[in-house]
């Protein structure tokens, strides 16, 4: 039964990510996203404010808290939460400063860069990558031991 209420648990945190990615047009400015569903083709300048950069910072930090939850749900490790923090924390403070510098100096027809960027830093794609590595380290590292004995 503890297993039945790990996985409920986890498709709930699941939930709480679609629901950000679902109300992200009402709750975060991010003039991006009207961009390439309307103005892209037609060769149309971007406008962005201050505000955007917060909103894509605060969909990053969200996204981050829901997915350690999920990693701490899942695995009930300190280490694995510290490492994934690591992680999180070196993927911001490299794609952050790459897209304020795109957002900045890139000509419109090289905005898909910016987009590309910008979608790393906004959506849990990372949480589909530390999700089935940890399991599979996990997985490994009881093998290894039920070898030794």
């Amino acid at each position: 039964m503890k297993g039945v209420f790990k996985i409920i648990i986890i498709l709930g945190l699941v939930g709480v990510l679609a629901l950000i990615r679902i109300y992200e047009y009402q709750y975060f400015y991010d003039p991006f996203m009207y961009f390439f569903e309307r103005a892209y083709q037609s060769g149309e300048t971007i406008n962005y404010t201050f505000e955007m950069f917060f909103n894509v910072f605060l969909r990053f930090v969200l996204n981050t808290l829901v997915s350690l939850l999920i990693l701490w749900v899942a695995f009930r490790s300190w280490g694995i939460i510290k490492f994934s923090s690591l992680i999180y924390t070196a993927f911001f403070v490299v794609l952050f400063p790459v897209f304020i510098y795109l957002m900045e100096n890139v000509r419109p027809q090289e905005y898909l860069a910016a987009f590309y960027v910008r979608r790393f830093l906004a959506h849990p794609l990372l949480i589909l990558i530390l999700l089935p590595a940890f399991y599979y380290y996990r997985l490994s590292r009881s093998v290894n031991i039920e070898k030794k004995y």
